[in-house]
């Protein structure tokens, strides 16, 4: 009887053979640069400073970028060094990362998108339990959604940057791509739909058309309605495919997120007391909460400052003071870092007119 696999190509095998010097080149090559990483690491204790520099991170990769000659495309060289540097930071110190879990939520998706996957995860039930966590120290930093391109502003986020000492040092954005996922691979007989209420909302329309009469059951976070899911079987939850594998779920519906284009915008977090304000990157970004008093023009007040010194403002959102006197805190975003001299001058006017400033931190702009 013949051989029913047939034998490969000579040229293939020539490629693969090539690949697999190239492999080994390779391998060599990260272990010269993770031996590098060492000798930076000892150095860097020996002065004191941190193991993680998001600005030098985002300097490497925008170079790297700037001199790929293909045909690996620039959009696969951020997650690649990602991932190496993350392995070569590893071996300094174990980076401990807080973020709403359990695991397979979107949040858990952003964590390893701009850290990578050599860090230790902190999952946590709750926006406030990730605050918490970096504020005591169980953790080195935290990630948070704080906007999203169909639903707009994640209030809770920005509420809790007002009454906590954290701030940004640096910034991810992630496409969100909801599916809908269930024990059995059918849309018949659902009770619930269970799933954090930002993505509640960012289906709404799919929703109402697929499912009018189910019960939408607003929870914890998408991996908690996952987990949900998998308990019940009258029970869909909406979430990633990473949470559909991670639980055991059909897809039953992939894509139903009512914008194609979905993104959401998440933050990272340290104690200023564990670490520095991240220096210059050349493409950084200030973000800023104030408030000014409540009189006519104290709005104009407040932007002609970044006018008169050439500060282009990229976010600018309102939330309530809270104080029942119809007083709003603003939060900013512009772009620039203090380093610079119009960006200094921008500010320091700036505070002048406000009654509440406090920079949330400047940081590179997200690496694609």
């Amino acid at each position: 009887m013949a051989d029913p696999t047939p034998a490969p190509h000579p040229d293939l095998l020539a490629l693969r053979t090539q690949i697999d010097r190239v492999d080994r080149e390779l391998l060599g090559l990260l272990n010269q640069r993770a031996q590098f990483a060492l000798h930076v690491g000892e150095l860097k204790k020996k002065e004191g400073s941190v193991a993680f520099r998001p600005e030098r991170e985002a300097q490497v990769i925008d170079g790297l970028k700037q001199v790929n000659p293909g045909p690996l495309a620039n959009d696969s060289v951020a997650p690649i060094w990602r991932e190496i540097m993350s392995a070569c930071r590893a071996l300094e110190t174990p980076t401990r990362v807080a973020y709403l879990g359990p695991s397979g939520t979107f949040s858990e998706l952003a964590v390893l998108g701009f850290f990578g996957s050599s860090i230790v995860k902190v999952p946590c039930a709750n926006f406030d339990e990730v605050f918490h966590a970096v504020s005591a120290g169980s953790a080195d930093f935290g990630v948070v959604p704080v906007e999203n391109s169909t639903e707009g502003v994640v209030t809770r986020s920005l509420d809790l940057f007002l009454t906590t000492p954290l701030f940004i040092i640096g910034e991810t954005s992630l496409f969100v791509r909801h599916n809908l996922l269930r024990r059995e691979n059918a849309l018949e007989n659902l009770t619930a739909v269970c799933a954090h209420p930002q993505a509640l909302a960012q289906c709404h329309g799919w929703l109402s058309n697929h499912l009018p009469n189910v019960e939408r059951r607003p929870v914890a976070s998408n991996a908690e309605g996952a987990r949900l899911a998998q308990q019940d079987a009258s029970i869909a939850a909406i979430a990633s495919e990473r949470a559909a594998s991670e639980f055991g779920l059909h897809i039953v519906a992939p894509a139903i997120q009512d914008d194609a284009h979905n993104r959401t915008r998440f933050t990272v977090l340290a104690h200023p007391h564990q670490h520095p304000q991240p220096k210059a990157s050349g493409h950084d970004c200030t973000s800023l909460i104030v408030s000014v008093a409540n009189k006519p023009g104290a709005v104009h007040d407040m932007l002609v400052p970044l006018k008169r010194h050439g500060v282009s403002m990229t976010r600018f959102e309102s939330r309530p003071a809270r104080s029942g006197q119809w007083e709003y805190y603003f939060y900013v975003d512009l772009q620039g870092h203090p380093d610079e001299p119009h960006v200094a001058a921008a500010l320091s006017e700036l505070r002048e007119v406000c009654a509440f400033f406090k920079v949330l931190g400047t940081y590179p702009i997200d690496v694609h």
